[in-house]
């Protein structure tokens, strides 16, 4: 992912906040608080045709102690036109495939109950579901439960 690609990214991730259940965010952050919240590494878009990014994954440290420094947690979007094609699973893959170039033993990814084709995709992934939070935030008023998912890699960290 390059900087020129923020106005697909965030035309995608806009789409996404639509659904009503891919965030707790409701507007798109502008590139630079974006870029400050997500590892510089790890971040891929899915392009067709050279010019046409379907869909963007992207990292995110879970904290700053460095006892956590291998774990990471997952942002995932594909563009309306391109869900149920495969371009989910690209990209996950990619990602965790690069996530484990950089040392990164845990990748995590906070999901809600109703985002079943995420569900779905992170199972397909490795990913294995851990817990719920329930009531963790408010999503325009209504209070939204958490499903923990996350996936070990068997690569990093083993030893």
């Amino acid at each position: 992912m390059k900087a020129s690609d923020w106005e697909a990214v965030s035309k995608i991730y806009s789409e996404g906040i639509t659904t009503g259940f891919a965030t707790f965010e409701t507007e798109i952050p502008d590139h630079s608080a974006w870029n400050d919240s997500h590892m510089q590494t790890c971040r891929i878009v899915a392009i067709q045709n050279e010019e046409n990014i379907l869909g963007w994954a992207a990292l995110s440290p879970v904290s700053s102690r460095c006892v956590y420094g291998g774990v990471a947690e997952v942002s995932v979007y594909v563009a309306e036109e391109a869900r149920g094609r495969g371009v989910g699973k690209l990209l996950m893959k990619t990602l965790i495939a690069e996530s484990e170039k950089e040392g990164l033993w845990t990748l995590q990814s906070g999901i809600f109950p109703e985002n079943e084709g995420s569900i779905k995709l992170h199972e397909q992934v490795g990913f294995r579901y851990i817990g719920k939070r329930e009531r963790v935030g408010k999503l325009m008023g209504i209070w939204k439960d958490n499903l923990l998912f996350e996936r070990r890699s068997k690569k990093v960290g083993i030893d």
